[in-house]
C-alpha cells in the first residue's frame, strides 16, 4: 500500500509537476523578454521623436499583445485546449470592436494624426467648423481653444478624415479686411494713407508686404481690400487694429466712408 502511494505520487509529480515547472519557466523567461522588448521599443520611439501619447498607446498595445500570447503559450504547456481559448478571445474582441466602433474610428484617427502630424500643439487650425489653437492631442480627441476662449473637443475620426486648415504651418497669415470709399474721393490718397498705416504697425510683416488694392466697384462705394500679413499668434490683434485704424485714418484724411441712407416715402394726400 505504501509503495503504491509513493508510486502514485511520483506518477502525479511526473505527469503534472514537469509541465507546471515548464509553464512557470516559460512565463518567467517570456515576461523577461517582453519587458526587454518593450524597453527597446520605447527607446527607439524616443529616438525617432514619437509623440508621447502615441508612444504610450503603442507601447501598451505591444506589451498586452505579447502578454496575451505568453498566457496562451503557458496554458498550452499546461495541457489546456488553446483553440477554444483563442476562439473566446476572438469572440470577445469582435464584441468589443462592435460596441466601440466609433471609438475605434477615433483611435485610428488619433494614431494617424500623431504619426503624420498635420498639426501640433500650439498651432492655429480650422477643422470641423471650429477654429482655434490646439491645446491637446489625445488618442481619441483633439482639444482646441477658440477665439472666444471656449474649449472645443473634436473626435479624431472626423478630424483625420476631414479638411484641416493649418494657419500656423507657414508661419504667417493674411488679414483680410474691406473698406468702401465714396466715388468722389481721391482713391490714390486713400490707398497711400492706408498703406502707410499698415507699415507703421510692428506686428505687420514686411515680407510679404502689406497691400491695399481696389477689390470692387460697388453700387455706392469703391471697395478697397486692406491686407496686412502677420504671425498667426498676432492675427486677432492685427485684425481689430486694422479695422479700427482704417476708420480713424480715413476720417483724418477727410475721406468719406459711404453708409446706407434711408429713403423717406411721402404719401400723397
Amino acid at each position: 500500500m505504501e509503495n503504491f502511494s509513493i508510486d502514485k505520487i511520483t506518477g502525479y509529480a511526473l505527469e503534472y509537476g514537469i509541465p507546471l515547472l515548464k509553464a512557470i519557466l516559460i512565463y518567467i523567461i517570456g515576461a523577461f523578454i517582453i519587458k526587454k522588448l518593450v524597453n527597446v521599443t520605447s527607446k527607439m520611439m524616443d529616438k525617432k521623436g514619437y509623440e508621447p501619447t502615441l508612444k504610450k498607446v503603442l507601447v501598451n498595445l505591444i506589451k498586452w499583445t505579447l502578454t496575451v500570447l505568453l498566457i496562451v503559450t503557458v496554458a498550452g504547456t499546461l495541457g489546456i485546449e488553446t483553440a477554444s481559448f483563442a476562439a473566446i478571445l476572438a469572440a470577445a474582441g469582435l464584441a468589443i470592436g462592435l460596441a466601440l466602433q466609433g471609438s475605434l474610428s477615433n483611435f485610428a484617427g488619433g494614431v494617424l494624426i500623431l504619426i503624420f502630424k498635420p498639426f501640433k500643439v500650439g498651432d492655429l487650425i480650422e477643422a470641423q467648423g471650429e477654429i482655434g489653437v490646439v491645446k491637446e492631442i489625445d488618442i481619441l480627441v483633439t482639444k482646441l481653444i477658440t477665439p472666444q476662449n471656449k474649449l472645443a473637443i473634436i473626435p479624431n475620426g472626423p478630424m483625420a478624415n476631414g479638411n484641416v486648415v493649418n494657419y500656423t504651418a507657414e508661419g504667417k497669415m493674411r488679414v483680410d479686411t474691406v473698406v468702401g470709399i465714396g466715388y468722389d474721393e481721391d482713391m490714390k490718397q486713400a490707398k497711400d494713407a492706408l498703406l502707410a498705416m499698415l507699415e507703421s504697425n510692428p506686428k505687420v510683416l514686411k515680407d510679404p508686404a502689406p497691400s491695399v488694392n481696389v477689390a470692387e466697384l460697388a453700387d455706392s462705394s469703391v471697395n478697397l481690400a486692406v491686407r496686412p500679413y502677420c504671425k498667426p499668434e498676432d492675427y486677432w490683434d492685427v485684425f481689430f487694429w486694422t479695422v479700427e485704424n482704417t476708420k480713424l485714418v480715413l476720417d483724418r484724411e477727410n475721406i468719406e466712408i459711404p453708409y446706407p441712407h434711408g429713403v423717406e416715402i411721402q404719401k400723397e394726400g
